[in-house]
């Protein structure tokens, strides 16, 4: 049996399924299941299994009334984001008051085409920018994009925590000196922040 390992632009649910069937008719397999792929693809997914390592979210359908539900968190700052991915232009991810909420997925229609699952508003930490880190896990081992370097215990911790067999973990460090997880994302889809080619292909050897 041939075993494949997708790489390439992030796919919708029906999109990659269509992918996962395609490959099978072929006579080959691909490496990571449709259940798999939105297991980290998808943040609603994989958020509760890691609640105390990452930013406190919520969840929302695009036709309530966000307005009150910000109002509700009563925070100084909202995060905003799809299941997939955040708002990279125009007036950003970040608000500062509920009344911008109808703005920014107004933004996130126009730029990005569609807002796909619903709505994901994250706290915001005080983070590092600069200190984000992009690991990778393939069945329950981490990588690091240099080999010799040691993986922090919270990848390590993430790792045991997501049962699917590839994917990727962003982490960064708070201003205070802890580490949290900003994001999972499937590991057919991310991109290599930080990585050479040469390493990431390395550590798909370690595929069984």
């Amino acid at each position: 049996m041939l075993y494949v390992i997708y790489r390439g632009w992030m796919l919708g649910a029906s999109e990659y399924q269509k992918l996962v069937t395609a490959i099978s008719q072929a006579g080959a397999c691909i490496q990571t299941s449709s259940v798999d792929y939105l297991a980290t693809h998808y943040l609603p997914n994989w958020d509760h299994l890691i609640k105390d390592l990452t930013p406190e979210t919520h969840f929302y359908h695009t036709d309530g009334d966000l307005k009150i539900e910000l109002e509700k968190l009563g925070w100084d700052r909202f995060f905003v984001k799809d299941y997939v991915k955040s708002l990279k232009t125009s007036m950003g991810s970040i608000i500062s008051h509920p009344s911008e909420i109808d703005l920014i997925i107004a933004e996130m229609h126009k730029f990005r085409g569609t807002i796909e699952g619903g709505i994901c508003v994250r706290r915001v930490e005080d983070f590092i920018p600069t200190s984000e880190q992009r690991y990778f896990v393939i069945d329950g081992k981490v990588f690091g994009s240099d080999a010799n370097e040691p993986i922090p215990e919270i990848a390590l911790d993430c790792a045991t925590r997501i049962k699917s067999r590839f994917f990727s973990i962003d982490t960064i460090d708070r201003q205070d000196g802890v580490k949290r997880i900003v994001e999972i994302g499937d590991g057919q889809v991310s991109g290599l922040v930080g990585w050479t080619t040469e390493r990431f292909v390395e550590i798909c050897h370690s595929f069984n």
